[in-house]
C-alpha cells in the first residue's frame, strides 16, 4: 500500500519537472541569431579567418584588417547579404574601405562598453537594466547623424547553416555605409593632399590633422579679430547716448565669438573632416559657443532696449502720478527675466541634444550615481531662490522701477530689478546694489506704493526755555507761503522729547512727494534756523533757544 502511494506521488511530482525541463531547453533553431543560408558566399575564401566570434573581436579583426589596408579580409567582417553575390567581391572591400573611414573620423571606441562574450551578456551594468544578464544577436554601437537623421551603426550574430554563429557588421549598417560616408569621409581637400600627410602621426591624428588643426584656429582668431575691430569702428561714429550703440556695445563680444565658432565650424565642414578623437572633443565645444554667443546676443539686446526705453523716461518713471508706467516697466522687467530662463533653457536644451551630451561615458556615471543631480542642485539652488525672489518683488509690486524706497539708512529710487539685485540711485547719484532676497526676507519703506506725499519732519534741539509759541507761529507763517507744503493746516510744531540739557522739537509738513519733500525738509530747516538767530539777537527776550551747555561751551572758546 505504502508503496502504491509512493509511485503515485512521484508519478505527479514528474508531470511538471518535465514541463518545466521541457520549456528551458526548447527543441529547434537558437534563439539568439539570425539564421541565413550562406554568409557573404561572393568573397573569396581567406587564408587566415577573421576572428568574429565576440563583438570585441570582431571590432579588433575588422579594425586591424583595415589599418593594415588588406581590405578583402575586412570585408569578411560586413553582412553583404544586400549585395548581389556576383558583386561582393568587388564591393565589399571598398565598403569596408568606407566603414573603417567611418568609424576612424566620426567615433571614439570605448572597449569597456562593447561585449567579449559570444553570447553578448551585459555583465558591467546593473541587475535594473533593461538587458541586463540577457543574451543579444543585434547591438547598436555608435548613432552617427548624416542627412539629417540619425543612423545607427550595428553589429548582428548571424549563423549560417552548418556553422557557428559569427558576428558582423549588419546588413542595415552596409546598407547606410554610402551615406555616413559622405557625411563623415575625407572632403575632397584632403584626398589631394599628399599621401605623406594622410599618413598617421600619433594616437588617431594624421599629419595633415596636426597640421592644420592649429592653422584653422589661427585663422577664426583672425577673422573674430577681424569683427571685433568692425564693430569697435561702427560702435565710434555711433552717439554714446543712442540705442544703436547700446546695442553694439552689448553684442561686441557675443558676436566676435559667434563669429569665431561659426568660421571654425565652415572651415571644418568644407576643407576639413577631423577624426574621432578629434571631433569628439571640437563638436560639444563648438556647438556650445556658437549656442552660448546666439543667446548672449540675444539676451543682450533685449536688456539693453529694456533698459534704454526705461532710462530714457526717468523723470516719467519718478512722477508721483505715473503708476502705471512703473506697474508697466516692473511687469516688463519680470517678463523679460523668464524669457531669459526660457531661452538659457532651449539653449541647454539644444547643447544636449545636439552634443549627445546625455550618453557620453562621464555623464552616465555621474547621472547613474546621483552626483551630477546633487552638483547641479548645489549649483542652481540660490540662482533659482534669486530669480523667484525677483519675480515675487515684480509681481507682487513690493518694490517697482521708479520707485522711492528707504533702505539701509538710504533714500533711493528703484532703477533696475535684476536676477540677483535691484540697482538703486540715491539722491546724491550714487549707485547701491541691494539683493533681491533682502527685499523678500527683511522690511523696507516704500514711499510711493500707495501715496506718493510724504510728510517730512525736521528735529531742533532746543533750551527747555525756548518760546515753542513763537516757533509754532513762525512755522505757520511759513508754511502758508511755501509753494512746495500740500495742506498748511496739517502743518504741525510738537515738542516730542526732552533731556537734561534741551528738548526735542519736531516741525511737520507734507510733500506732494519724497523729492519735493526733502526740499521742503531743507528750507524748514533753514527758515527755523535763522528765524532762530534773529530772535536771539533782537533784544526782545534773553537768547534761550540754543540749549544752554551749548551757549557756555561756545563762550568759553570765544572767550
Amino acid at each position: 500500500m505504502h508503496r502504491t502511494l509512493l509511485s503515485l506521488l512521484a508519478l505527479f511530482l514528474a508531470v511538471p519537472l518535465a514541463a518545466q525541463t521541457s520549456q528551458e531547453s526548447p527543441a529547434g533553431p537558437e534563439p539568439h541569431v539570425y539564421e541565413v543560408d550562406r554568409i557573404n558566399q561572393g568573397l573569396a575564401p581567406l587564408g587566415e579567418p577573421l576572428d568574429l566570434e565576440t563583438p570585441q573581436s570582431l571590432l579588433e579583426s575588422f579594425l586591424d584588417a583595415g589599418f593594415a589596408q588588406e581590405w578583402d579580409r575586412a570585408a569578411a567582417a560586413l553582412d553583404l547579404s544586400e549585395v548581389p553575390v556576383g558583386r561582393q567581391a568587388a564591393e565589399g572591400p571598398e565598403l569596408a574601405r568606407k566603414a573603417i573611414e567611418i568609424v576612424h573620423r566620426s567615433v571614439v571606441i570605448d572597449w569597456r562598453q562593447i561585449p567579449d562574450r559570444p553570447d553578448a551578456v551585459d555583465v558591467s551594468s546593473t541587475a535594473e537594466a533593461p538587458l541586463s544578464g540577457e543574451p543579444r544577436r543585434n547591438i547598436a554601437l555608435w548613432y552617427l547623424r548624416a542627412e539629417d537623421r540619425d543612423y545607427s551603426f550595428r553589429i548582428a550574430r548571424v549563423k549560417a547553416d552548418g556553422s557557428d554563429p559569427v558576428w558582423l557588421i549588419s546588413r542595415q549598417t552596409v546598407e547606410n555605409i554610402p551615406a555616413l560616408y559622405e557625411r563623415y569621409g575625407p572632403t575632397p581637400f584632403e584626398e589631394m593632399l599628399p599621401a605623406p600627410l594622410r599618413a598617421q602621426a600619433f594616437w588617431t591624428l594624421a599629419w595633415w590633422e596636426v597640421v592644420a588643426l592649429p592653422l584653422v584656429l589661427l585663422f577664426a582668431v583672425g577673422i573674430a579679430n577681424l569683427t571685433y575691430a568692425g564693430i569697435r569702428a561702427l560702435r565710434r561714429s555711433r552717439d554714446e547716448e543712442g540705442l544703436v550703440y547700446g546695442v553694439l556695445r552689448a553684442v561686441h563680444l557675443p558676436a566676435t565669438l559667434a563669429v569665431f565658432a561659426g568660421t571654425f565650424a565652415l572651415v571644418r565642414l568644407g576643407v576639413f573632416n577631423f577624426s574621432g578623437a578629434v571631433s569628439t572633443f571640437l563638436d560639444p565645444l563648438q556647438i556650445t559657443l556658437f549656442v552660448a554667443a546666439i543667446v548672449a546676443i540675444v539676451l543682450t539686446v533685449i536688456d539693453t532696449i529694456a533698459q534704454f526705453a526705461s532710462e530714457s523716461r526717468t523723470e516719467e518713471l519718478e512722477d508721483p502720478d505715473n503708476e502705471e508706467s512703473r506697474d508697466y516697466f516692473t511687469k516688463l522687467s519680470a517678463a523679460r527675466r523668464l524669457v531669459t530662463v526660457f531661452v538659457v533653457m532651449v539653449a541647454a536644451g539644444v547643447v544636449l541634444l545636439q552634443t549627445d551630451i546625455a550618453n557620453t561615458l562621464g555623464f552616465s556615471l555621474l547621472a547613474s550615481a546621483g552626483v551630477l543631480g546633487l552638483i547641479i542642485v548645489f549649483a542652481a539652488r540660490q540662482a533659482l531662490g534669486d530669480l523667484m525672489a525677483s519675480i515675487q518683488i515684480a509681481f507682487a509690486k513690493t518694490a517697482r522701477i521708479g520707485d522711492a524706497v528707504h533702505w539701509g539708512g538710504q533714500w533711493c529710487y528703484v532703477e533696475r530689478i535684476g536676477f540677483t539685485h535691484l540697482r538703486l540711485r540715491t539722491w546724491d547719484e550714487r549707485r547701491l546694489m541691494a539683493p533681491v532676497s533682502a527685499f523678500v526676507n527683511e522690511s523696507f519703506e516704500n514711499w510711493t506704493k500707495t501715496d506718493p506725499s510724504l510728510m517730512t519732519h525736521v528735529e531742533l534741539m532746543l533750551d527747555h526755555r525756548a518760546d515753542v509759541d513763537r516757533l509754532r507761529e513762525e512755522f505757520q507763517r511759513f508754511v502758508e507761503n511755501d509753494d512746495g507744503v500740500m495742506d498748511a493746516e496739517e502743518a504741525k510744531v510738537q515738542v516730542v522729547d526732552h533731556g537734561s540739557s534741551a528738548m526735542t522739537v519736531r516741525f511737520l509738513a507734507r510733500a506732494r512727494d519724497p523729492k519735493a519733500g526733502w526740499r521742503l525738509q531743507c528750507r524748514v530747516r533753514e527758515h527755523i534756523l535763522a528765524a532762530i538767530a534773529e530772535m536771539e539777537t533782537s533784544g526782545e527776550s534773553p537768547p534761550v533757544f540754543l540749549p544752554r551747555e551749548r551757549e557756555v561751551q561756545v563762550a568759553e572758546q570765544t572767550g
